[in-house]
């Protein structure tokens, strides 16, 4: 079977190019009339100049070129249309059918070339919305700003980050993160906590991915781009961050302390085009937990509600580079580094209050009340590097080979002491889980895309390879004085190979008013678990097709339908895998199962986008078919410990709406009301078959701002991130919101900013960063309340230098920067 797919993958493009003329082709490159800067993504028309007719449509690349090949004898007119920009008509006449016509650089105008601030005319929305994807301008969420891409994210509908900061793309964990193009195995989390935010040029919403991307994700994929270089100069722009001291009590041991900064440079120079950025955050919270545990065994029920702190200490610093070099006109070489590291210290200080029952005689039979000290580190240490190369040939048709390698330790520790409530310096219990986890990544890719009638054909090959070996031991004592003994029930050594060899041929284009990609991505997939020398390991050996198709249709310039289909994956992770119990905190052990399946996803979009004078509107119907769910599930350990266990809960359906609305109903006033609806319906079994899940609900969440431009150098910014409450496989979560402001105030020609912002506004009794997470059995149940800290106040200052100082004042394209 493999070698059949490998075959007809491998025809698929040659059968394609045997049908093109070879050699034959008009191409340009569109760039910014003021800037030079590339405009990627614009739309260019070939029409007959004798008949009118439409011969063929293109859609320029993130360089911003452009080409058409097959031509007839013939005069032609190339009509380029972007968003911002005047549009351009070029005449061309093409009398020789073997010839190669290369129109250099097309400059296009802004609708306004004045050099001080403009107003153009329209609404510029905060999204774009494209064949596969949204496109979203950090610059336009003010509120992130001196933050992380996390922060970022917050901001766009679909996207929610719960207390625990757990971050969902459309009601799901599972999404796959890229940063300029680039994926990288660190959990999604992590790497969008290293990012600064002040580094993003935009975010890229990949709702219905074609065969070209890794199968993976089941929601989709977030592609970050940063930010890149002046155009033949250079810039150099700083950011500092300074937290004012917390206003309410927590009665946490320690005050959070939030401060950073930030610096990145880009020079670029004839065939030099360097970036460098170093980045450090200090970023703590306060907060507290309230909580209630109730277990059953044996008609003896327990009862232990608990109340203290729960805090975090978070540090995170990191450097990043890209230098790209182009070696003549058809060759180009760049390479990239990132390293960073994080910290994150989590304190939960807790005060149990024991209490048994007898269920016969209704009679209290033991009570019990200890101090719960509870301290979990996470470390990491993060090393990318990748080197790419492309080389154009004759025919325009590009070959790119791309290498990319990664290595993170990720360690920690979990000190859990359960004390004497009356003495602390009387310990009743100690256990200490210690974790070594390194991880080693590598990636390389082939892909080839050649242009062929109205489309582009894009062909490649790739290999991944994952290992990772973790060292996972757990100590326990009793009291003072008994010695640190070594537990190897709970402990373990674990080792978890991932190799995936991918195949993927795809045809996109442009047709009078369509715009289209279908493609097959194949992927034959092997994973290894082994734990404790082969004592228990499991195999398993996947090969699956993974088909996708996009179609856009514009009725006119203003309104435009689109319908998708992409089958993803969702693969494990070694937490979900590893079948050897940690002991989380004094509440919960957590387990995972090295026999779980990957869940594999059938997701269908419709959408529609909609311009208007004053406002701009996208609107998408999506739905998620998945096989064998995987959820995190409780049950019963002993009658103080629940077990968390990560298992396939069986098969699941979402179905949901989201809507993006950009208004203007007043000059200076713009309005952004992002939503996403969805229900989620689990069914199934867990534990073999001796629990039943038959779980649905409603979801909903509110990402929306207001900004508001006082004078021309100062503006403000409202923003709220809302979550409802949700349904889980064995409970729900409640509501979750959180409110921010922002002020803006520029001097220097705009050249310094200085940014107040108010994050997690709360006034009175508002329940402003706060979420109550229940889950429940036939024999147990749990309540916990996660109260984070509320009104922090930041204050930002930012400096550009930028030898260029005119680019700042110009309207914007929407794609104007190419990707690194």
């Amino acid at each position: 079977m493999f070698k059949k797919i490998l075959i007809l993958l491998l025809v698929i493009p040659i059968g394609f190019t045997a049908f093109s003329q070879k050699g034959n082709f008009i191409k340009g490159r569109l760039i910014d009339s003021l800037t030079a800067e590339p405009l990627a993504f614009a739309s260019i028309r070939l029409e007959s100049k004798n008949t009118n007719s439409l011969i063929m449509g293109e859609m320029a690349d993130e360089k911003g070129s452009f080409q058409f090949v097959g031509l007839k004898d013939d005069k032609y007119v190339i009509k380029i249309e972007y968003v911002g920009y005047t549009p351009k008509y070029l005449e061309v006449s093409y009398e020789n059918i073997n010839s190669q016509l290369d129109l250099g650089s097309i400059s296009l105008a802004p609708l306004s070339q004045l050099l001080e601030a403009v107003t153009v005319s329209g609404i510029k929305p905060n999204v774009v919305a494209m064949l596969e994807k949204q496109v979203f301008k950090a610059e336009e969420f003010e509120v992130a700003k001196g933050g992380t891409a996390t922060d970022v994210l917050k901001n766009i509908p679909s996207i929610t980050v719960n207390a625990e900061g757990e971050i969902m793309m459309r009601g799901s964990k599972g999404f796959l993160i890229l940063v300029n193009g680039k994926p990288t195995q660190i959990d999604a989390a992590t790497i969008l906590s290293q990012i600064p935010a002040n580094t993003i040029e935009k975010i890229e919403m990949i709702t219905a991915p074609s065969a070209k991307y890794d199968a993976d994700g089941k929601a989709g994929i977030i592609n970050i781009i940063t930010k890149k270089g002046a155009n033949n100069g250079w810039s150099l722009t700083s950011n500092f961050q300074f937290g004012l001291p917390r206003i309410k009590q927590y009665f946490n041991a320690n005050e959070p302390n939030r401060y950073g900064a930030d610096i990145s440079a880009n020079l670029k120079k004839n065939k030099w085009d360097i970036s460098t950025s170093l980045n450090y955050l200090k970023n703590d919270i306060a907060g507290r937990r309230v909580g209630d545990v109730n277990t059953t065994i044996n008609n003896l029920f327990t009862s232990f509600p608990s109340d203290g702190e729960r805090s975090y200490k978070r540090e995170n610093y990191g450097f990043r580079s890209s230098v790209i070099y182009s070696i003549s006109k058809n060759d180009e070489i760049s390479a990239g580094a990132y390293l960073g590291a994080r910290d994150q210290y989590r304190t939960a200080d807790i005060l149990y209050n024991n209490t048994k029952t007898d269920l016969l005689t209704k009679t209290i039979v033991g009570r019990n009340t200890y101090f719960n000290s509870n301290l979990v580190l996470k470390s990491g240490s993060f090393k990318v590097y990748n080197l790419d190369y492309t080389h154009r040939f004759k025919d325009a048709s590009s070959l790119t080979f791309s290498s990319l390698y990664e290595n993170a330790l990720i360690d920690g520790y979990t000190k859990n002491r359960n004390l004497n409530a009356t003495n602390y310096a009387d310990t009743l219990q100690y256990t200490l889980n210690t974790g070594t986890n390194p991880l080693k990544a590598l990636r390389l890719k082939i892909d080839y895309e050649k242009t062929i009638g109205i489309g582009k054909l894009s062909a490649g090959y790739q290999f991944r390879s994952q290992d990772q070996i973790g060292v996972f031991e757990y100590y326990e004592k009793a009291g003072n004085y008994t010695p640190l003994a070594f537990n190897p029930a709970f402990s373990s050594k674990i080792e978890v190979v991932n190799r995936i060899h991918g195949l993927y041929a795809q045809y996109a284009g442009v047709y009078k008013k369509i715009e289209f990609s279908s493609g097959l991505r194949y992927e034959n997939a092997f994973r290894a678990f082994i734990a404790n020398r082969n004592k228990n390991s499991a195999i398993l050996e996947l090969s699956n097709l993974f088909p996708s198709a996009n179609i856009l249709y514009s009725f006119k310039k203003d309104f435009r339908v689109k319908l998708a289909y992409s089958r993803r994956v969702q693969r494990s992770t070694n937490n979900e895998l590893n079948p050897y119990p940690e002991r989380e905190h004094s509440e919960t052990l957590e387990q995972g199962d090295p026999n779980i399946r990957p869940e594999f996803i059938g997701l269908y979009e419709a959408g529609i986008t909609k311009d208007f004078k004053k406002a701009s509107l996208y609107l998408n119907l999506y739905r998620q078919q998945i096989t064998d769910i995987v959820n995190r599930v409780n049950s019963v350990y002993n009658d103080t410990i629940l077990n968390r266990i990560y298992t396939n809960a069986g098969k699941a359906r979402l179905l949901g709406s989201e809507l993006g609305l950009t208004l203007s109903p007043i000059k200076k006033l713009k309005i952004f009301v992002g939503g996403n609806i969805y229900t989620l319906k689990i069914k199934g079994t867990l534990f073999d078959n001796s629990v039943a899940i038959n779980s649905s609900g409603w979801i909903y969440s509110i990402n929306s701002n207001i900004s508001y431009q006082i004078t021309p150098t100062l503006s403000t910014q409202f923003n709220l991130s809302y979550l409802s409450a949700r349904n889980t496989a064995q409970g729900e979560d409640s509501r979750f919101y959180q409110p921010n402001f922002s002020v803006k105030k520029s001097f220097l020609d705009s050249k310094l900013t200085l940014t107040a912002q108010w994050q997690n506004a709360a006034l009175g009794n508002m329940k402003v960063n706060e979420q109550r997470i229940t889950t429940f059995g036939s024999n147990f149940s749990t309540t916990t309340n996660y109260i984070q800290e509320r009104n922090i106040f930041l204050l930002n200052l930012s400096y550009n230098f930028n030898k260029n100082d005119k680019k700042a004042k110009l309207p914007s394209s929407e794609f104007g920067e190419k990707e690194f």
